[in-house]
């Protein structure tokens, strides 16, 4: 078994191609915050296909860590010389790998913040790229405002100290470049955020500014944010990736990363000291990434929102389980059709009924294993900027919130931490305690899991300001009734006969779903064989059937009639 390192390279079988250029003739030009699977199967990997072209050999990456999480993949990188195996899944079960060579050096912030502002502060750095997920801009979901009395930021506003933050060590090699009469980099976010750019200029602006007001002006007039919408499905590793790996190519690759076959990265061309030619590697360097980011941020990452917690509910463990099961794709494609591409703009060059259909397509390949799990994480930083801008857009135009509202019901249920079989939920989130707090009062008071204004505003409990909605009257009789229709048995379960005594016409719904192209239902597969009977799983698809269709014709009732 050969260790995936630089002296192995040569010797690495011909069905795994290597990088074709000379590593050790790279310099590095960009230093990148958090990398993780999505920086290896995206901009790495763009970087790489223009260094196989025999372009952009100065653009190499340094990877950075700063959290204490990040010590592992220092290991790794350190132990590979920075090379990892990229694994394209694609739907039919055909798959192709590389090693991707474009990470060049990793270091680990923690253990020496010095050599990663001076890494920043050298010339030959000319962008600092950044994936810290979309809470690590560390403002309110709700003001946008920068969150100054975080501990960390208050740690690294004192004179002297060792940075602990991203916004502490590039705003301090920011400082030195000025200092030294260099030319700022650029700082260039590929985090799942509206206006990427922006957010990340108002954060670092903010913080330079709480620092030193001269810095701060320096900071806002001569560097650039530019924005960009970056996409490629690409789910945690697991070890039995790894073991792929072994057993294929005889390689031991500690961190390779699986990915599927589209990826799409829309780039504002705004950049202080050059860039590499992206758009020859397949990047869009557009003018305007809005109606890009839009799009995407309001039709997959909203879509992944509304098919996880139902669909964890339902017992469904992976992705692609969900997007099969043809009621929700039909839910799915509703959302996107009647409440998210109402709030859109059209986007130079995209069919959006074909890039909706794609995406079910997208979510449905069954190769690339992602988990439920993994979509449900984090929801405190996900919901608030890809889903309730699509609530409010409606609200204040008079749009349908339907299924967007329930969506938000489904959380607040998840959020319970148990699901219908009584088992616990992991849920994982920063503000984990308080919505989970909330969320066990919501039977008694339904209003209780939106009255967090830290998530949903004064929107979330208050008449909006349109005078036609009120967001909290709207999800009130969406997930009361949900949960009630069923009877509670004596083992804690649930029956799926109606409190009238009619039957739900599940069994109209099942044989639908056996019908479906190629689709197996719900019941007709296992999701998680060691721990669910047949029963079980075919009484959660039921359940969760029902459940779907009375929010499909909620339309029919009067639910909401304030305002003129």
């Amino acid at each position: 078994m050969l260790p995936l390192n630089a002296q192995n390279l040569s010797s690495l079988p011909e069905e795994l191609p290597v990088p074709r250029y000379d590593r050790s003739q790279l310099r590095t030009g960009i230093v990148h915050f958090g990398v993780g699977g999505f920086h290896r199967a995206h901009e790495a990997m763009y970087v790489d296909r223009l260094m196989n072209d025999g372009e952009a050999l100065d653009w190499a990456i340094c990877g950075v860590g700063v959290m204490p999480a990040d010590r592992r993949m220092q290991e790794v990188m350190d132990a590979q010389d920075g090379l990892y195996t990229l694994i394209v899944k694609a739907p039919d079960g055909t798959m192709e790998a590389s090693v991707i060579g474009s990470i060049r050096e990793y270091l680990f912030a923690p253990d020496d913040p010095e050599p990663v502002i001076e890494k920043m502060a050298d010339e030959h750095t000319r962008i600092v790229s950044l994936t810290v997920t979309e809470g690590g801009y560390n403002f309110n979901a709700v003001t946008g405002e920068f969150v100054a009395d975080n501990p960390d930021v208050q740690h690294d506003l004192q004179p002297g100290v060792a940075p602990r933050t991203t916004f502490g060590l590039i705003t301090e090699a920011l400082a030195r470049r000025r200092d030294r009469g260099l030319a700022p980099f650029t700082v260039m976010s590929c985090d799942n955020i509206q206006g990427n750019g922006h957010a990340a200029r108002r954060s670092f602006v903010a913080f330079a500014t709480l620092r030193d007001p001269e810095l701060g002006k320096y900071v806002e007039q001569t560097v650039e944010f530019p924005n960009s919408m970056v996409d490629r499905i690409t789910p945690v590793t697991t070890d039995e990736d790894r073991e792929e790996v072994r057993k294929r190519f005889g390689v031991d690759d500690r961190w390779p990363v699986v990915c599927e076959p589209f990826t799409q990265w829309a780039l504002e061309d705004a950049f202080n000291l050059g860039r590499p030619p992206f758009e020859h590697a397949g990047v869009q360097v557009v003018a305007d990434v809005e109606p890009y980011e839009l799009m995407k941020l309001r039709l997959l990452n909203a879509s992944h929102q509304a098919l996880c917690y139902f669909g964890y509910l339902a017992g469904y463990r992976l992705v692609h389980e969900v997007a099969q099961d043809p009621l929700f794709a039909d839910f799915l494609l509703a959302y996107m059709d009647r409440e998210a591409t109402p709030t859109l703009e059209p986007v130079p060059g995209i069919d959006l009924d074909e890039y909706k259909h794609q995406l079910i397509e997208r979510f449905s390949n069954a190769q690339v294993k992602d988990t439920v799990a993994r979509l449900c994480a984090e929801s405190s930083d996900r919901i608030p900027k890809w889903l309730l801008p699509v609530i409010r857009h409606n609200l204040e135009t008079g749009g349908e919130i339907l299924r967007s509202t329930a969506v938000v019901a489904s959380w607040a249920r998840y959020a319970e931490g148990v699901d219908e079989q009584g088992r616990p939920i992991e849920v994982v989130d920063q503000l984990r305690d308080v919505l989970m707090a909330a969320a066990k009062r919501q039977r008694d008071d339904p209003l209780a899991f939106i009255r967090n204004r830290d998530v949903f505003g004064d929107r979330g409990a208050r008449r909006i300001h349109s005078g036609r909605l009120r967001l909290c009257v709207q999800l009130t009789p969406l997930w009361q009734p949900l949960w009630r229709r069923w009877v509670h048995t004596p083992d804690g379960g649930h029956s799926c006969r109606r409190r009238d005594g009619r039957g739900s016409g599940v069994e109209r719904d099942r044989a639908r779903t056996r019908q479906g192209a190629g689709i197996r239902s719900r019941a007709a597969r296992r999701v998680d064989g060691r721990d669910r009977s047949p029963r079980e799983r075919r009484s959660c698809a039921r359940r969760i059937r029902e459940m779907t269709n009375l929010i499909l014709i909620f339309p029919r009732y009067p639910v909401v009639t304030m305002g003129p």
